[in-house]
């Protein structure tokens, strides 16, 4: 599915799922790190590339009636005489199937009529219409790569660079074939569907069962096939995952393994200091000398502070967020970075305030030798 690259500006709020999704959204609240933290953290991003390879679907199938009417009304307009008055119908008010859309957009009814046009259509060739694009002039395939199940890839959301507004142009720069659909549909069905795919998804039975039936015994391969599904994996991730990916990309910017070091480089620090504070009081060495316990206290507690926090505040007042273990990118979304960068400050008045408790206190404590 196709989706803006554009976005409306949001200065007062924090981005929703759907403009997640529409790729609508800078980082570190973009797609590809709601990607990465589906993989790393919830283990279960088998879900997002089940809603993605569904939209690629359904762009798909948008493609493939939409070259089949430029092929129509351009190419061989004499062929649209011949065909039957519900194809006719529905190529000629299908309008521009390249449109975005999304789950919750405005537009959303529109689109879903759209799918509808384009379901209806596709069920329409599949009972006994033979035209396609490729069977047009100067556009045919090869059927060695029909045979092999070739499918065009997804756009790539693991790129924050990537031109989102190519995507209505033909998949791969090539005609989409009637069998590519087919396969498309199959593929999904292989990997995340039947019972002991590659990537399972879990849905509920009456759903997978209504699935397996349309495309096994109806042989349908139309975009509603996936819809309940599709949705379904929608609002799973927007109730289950969506709410700890904000919390971890707008309250904090350190990633687990990360908190981990930090919470044993500061544990190790913070028991130094307290051990050689102790040595130094009681064997009462002056205090130039006690000046050295700036290091391991400011160490300690910086770093527990991260952990506590889930936030390293000088990263985040450098603009900077982690979506990888020592891999980083900027904060680029304003309301983010706004809230980020108040957080921050807190954050580092409250470690700097405790360092300095525990630095003054173990430095002007009279000394006393054992």
């Amino acid at each position: 599915m196709a989706h803006q690259q554009s976005a409306e500006p949001r200065p007062n709020r924090l981005p929703s799922f759907i403009e997640v999704l529409d790729r609508k959204t800078k980082p570190p609240v973009d797609l590809f790190s709601f990607y990465i933290y589906m993989r790393d953290q919830q283990r279960s991003v088998d879900y997002l590339d089940f809603w993605l390879d569904v939209s690629q679907h359904t762009h798909l199938c948008r493609h493939y009636v939409s070259e089949l009417r430029r092929s129509i009304l351009v190419e061989t307009p004499d062929l649209e005489k011949t065909t039957s008055k519900r194809s006719s119908y529905v190529l000629d008010h299908m309008g521009d199937t390249n449109d975005p859309s999304g789950p919750s957009t405005e537009s959303h009814n529109d689109e879903k009529l759209k799918d509808q046009t384009v379901s209806a259509y596709l069920r329409q060739d599949n009972n006994g219409s033979n035209h396609s694009p490729q069977s047009s002039l100067g556009s045919r395939r090869s059927a060695s790569a029909i045979r092999y199940g070739e499918r065009p890839p997804r756009p790539s959301f693991m790129s924050r660079n990537s031109p989102t507004g190519s995507e209505s142009s033909s998949p791969g720069g090539r005609v989409v074939a009637r069998a590519d659909i087919r396969a498309s549909a199959e593929k999904i069905l292989y990997t995340y569907i039947l019972p002991g795919a590659e990537r399972e998804v879990t849905l509920p039975h009456g759903i997978l069962q209504d699935i397996t039936v349309a495309i096994e015994e109806e042989g349908r391969d139309d975009p509603e096939v996936f819809d309940m599904a599709k949705d379904y994996t929608f609002q799973a991730m927007e109730r289950d995952a969506f709410p700890g990916f904000l919390r971890a990309k707008v309250f904090g910017n350190i990633v687990p393994p990360s908190r981990f070091l930090r919470l044993v480089l500061g544990l190790i620090a913070f028991f130094a200091g307290m051990w050689a504070a102790f040595v130094l009081i009681f064997l009462d060495k002056p205090k130039h000398i006690r000046c050295w316990l700036i290091l391991p206290f400011t160490i300690g507690v910086y770093s527990l502070a991260s952990h506590q926090y889930h936030m390293d505040p000088l990263l985040a007042l450098a603009g900077l967020s982690e979506y990888t273990f020592c891999n980083f990118s900027r904060i680029e979304e304003p309301y983010v970075r706004k809230m980020m960068m108040r957080r921050a400050s807190m954050v580092l008045f409250i470690t700097i305030s405790i360092g300095v408790a525990l630095i003054c206190l173990f430095i002007f404590v009279p000394g006393h030798r054992l």
